[in-house]
């Protein structure tokens, strides 16, 4: 996958998964996907990865019971754990140097959690961030439990992205690849077991680590994003980071690097170059 490697490394008693390679020089990059069914870094970021490895050493990790990562018995959602796993994964793959995050989703708390606590992390791109707490709307309801079939796929697809056309059969063929796997939906339920306002609440980010912040931050959110609206998200977040720049992106739902690569583009290439 554009010239990165799969590398395997052991993380608390289990087999964590990343892909990594991309150019020789440039700010390196840690990638972190979002939790949806069948989430996983190629499928989160296949639209950027080329033109982000073409400029930046990268590390596109896979999180604990997602991608090629490990599916431990028995797990269930732990924040704290993933933030482990990603501190992990930045110490052991890219070492001590300065470097940028990019996060989705409950990824971006992760991201931002990372960065409040280290100050060689440089800047972060968030897309569709959570991190406030925020009530469980019919559509998040949805799209944290796994479907059982191909149109129940395109629906909860159609629930994340605002443009019905960018749901084609090699969108489907990606995720049902993952999600027809025998057993992997009983294994999503029971890691996303209600209730979800639990899991909300845990990735909250504390306003003294928001507050902490010495990264310059870009947070892209779809103006149509359905499960995690803007308003109850990234709007609510930004005022208490003190470099943070906000994008809301028009006819974009939740899947930022899909939906809209132009503008995830634009901004990363601005926020990861050197400050002048």
């Amino acid at each position: 996958m554009t010239g990165l490697e799969p590398v395997r490394f052991a993380f608390e008693g289990t087999q964590a998964h990343a892909w990594v390679g991309g150019a020789p020089s440039g700010l390196p990059l840690l990638l972190l996907h979002g939790s949806g069914p069948g989430a996983s870094s190629i499928g989160n970021w296949r639209t950027v990865l080329p033109a982000l490895a073409a400029r930046h050493p990268i590390v596109a990790l896979d999180l604990i019971g997602f991608g090629e990562s490990a599916r431990p018995p028995g797990l269930r959602f732990d924040f704290e754990r993933l933030l482990r796993q990603a501190r992990h994964a930045r110490a052991s793959l890219l070492g001590a140097a300065p470097c940028g995050i990019i996060g989705h989703s409950v990824s971006a708390a992760l991201a931002l959690r990372l960065a409040a606590e280290d100050a060689s992390v440089r800047a972060v791109l968030t897309t569709g961030a959570m991190g406030p707490d925020m009530p469980v709307n019919p559509e998040l309801d949805f799209v944290w439990r796994c479907p059982r079939s191909r149109e129940g796929m395109r629906a909860a697809a159609a629930t994340l992205i605002h443009d019905p056309a960018l749901i084609d059969e090699p969108y489907l063929d990606a995720r049902m690849a993952v999600i027809a796997a025998p057993g992997y939906a009983d294994y999503f339920d029971a890691m996303f077991d209600a209730p979800f306002d639990r899991i909300i609440a845990s990735t909250a980010v504390p306003d003294a680590a928001l507050a902490a912040l010495e990264a310059r931050v870009m947070m892209l959110h779809g103006r149509d994003d359905r499960p995690f609206p803007a308003a109850e998200t990234t709007l609510r977040i930004a005022p208490r980071i003190p470099r943070a720049d906000v994008v809301l992106l028009a006819n974009c739902g939740h899947s930022v690097a899909l939906e809209r690569r132009d503008a995830f583009l634009a901004a990363a290439h601005q926020l990861f170059e050197p400050e002048a």
